[in-house]
């Protein structure tokens, strides 16, 4: 089978997908004829804020003034997200920091409408709790798991950088989360880099030990997405999203507790291991800047430098507005 047919194919898996059973469009205080009459925003939502803000219902009566009738999809991780946008089956929906880099690269009409404050807590280097490695130095020479062009990728290699160490200095694994847990369970690599809730849990369960975070090395934030198109042409949507969104964390700031029971539920995980993830997020979602445009350049040049994406990219290509 042909790499063109293997795409189509998964193309049109997505948009039968976001089509399908995977999400109805949620209207409040519209008939069915007004809702397919007016706008709709279709939401692409990860185990997180956003599927807190589905639950909670307040989007939907938010919107229905503005005659925008909701539809989510969920979906397991940030790339498929951006290719459901590819595809056009989506308008907006959340993601860590290199996601999107690659989706650009592939000529996605990505915009980034917001970002959360930087989060360095909360991705790590794993080690075993009896592992001889006492520090990022110590990782010369070893194997090292890690979900291949995420933000944990370019974690290592700016925590490698900071170390004196080069990328090529360690054997990278490129695994999945549940394939880098079940190889780090077994020792067959020596560690792990990973974010939250999948750090915390490990922790838990397997005694993982912290060798280090990202304090000091990179950012690491998650922004807010759509497409250059829909964001230009409904920015009285984008601008409630952001509210709602911006509620939902101001809440969660002063909640942390009860934020990480109800997203350790969400999960099917542990309510400590909810609580741990929350402990370690920093909360607050803020504009797109051209300092933070500026940390999605670095990304993108380091991707492209160690041949991770096929060419150079402008990031600022995916600002949706004017920027601060």
């Amino acid at each position: 089978m042909t790499n063109h047919t293997v795409s189509t194919q998964r193309r049109r898996l997505i948009q039968a997908a976001a089509a399908a059973g995977l999400g109805l469009p949620a209207i409040v205080g519209l008939s069915q004829a007004q809702a397919q009459a007016g706008r709709q925003l279709r939401v692409g939502n990860q185990k997180g804020t956003l599927s807190l803000l589905k639950g909670r219902g307040t989007l939907e009566k938010r919107l229905a003034p503005l005659g925008v009738s909701v539809k989510w999809t969920e979906f397991t991780a940030g790339p498929v997200q951006l290719e459901a946008l590819n595809v056009g089956s989506i308008d907006f929906g959340d993601v860590g920091e290199a996601p999107p880099i690659f989706a650009q690269a592939a000529g996605a009409p990505l915009a980034y409408v917001a970002a959360t404050q930087p989060r360095p807590q909360s991705e790590a280097v794993l080690v075993p709790k009896d592992s001889p490695l006492k520090s990022a130095a110590d990782l010369k020479g070893k194997k090292v798991a890690l979900n291949k062009g995420s933000n944990v990728h370019y974690f290592l290699v700016k925590l490698l950088e900071k170390n004196g160490l080069a990328y090529s200095d360690v054997n990278v694994v490129f695994l999945p989360p549940a394939d880098a847990r079940a190889a780090f369970e077994k020792k067959s690599v020596d560690a792990w880099v990973i974010w939250d809730p999948f750090s915390a849990a490990a922790e838990e369960a397997l005694e993982a030990r912290r060798l280090v975070d990202a304090t000091g090395v990179v950012n690491n934030r998650a922004y807010y997405f759509s497409s250059l198109d829909y964001a230009q042409k409904n920015q009285d949507v984008i601008k409630v999203l952001i509210d709602e969104i911006n509620q939902v964390d101001v809440w969660g700031a002063a909640n942390k507790a009860a934020l990480g029971a109800e997203l350790a539920q969400l999960w099917g995980l542990s309510r400590s291991v909810g609580e741990a993830t929350t402990s370690r997020t920093v909360f607050g979602v803020g504009p797109i800047t051209k300092a933070i445009l500026a940390e999605q350049q670095a990304i993108a040049d380091t991707f492209y430098g160690l041949k991770l994406i096929p060419k150079k990219i402008n990031v600022l290509e995916a600002a949706a507005a004017g920027l601060a």
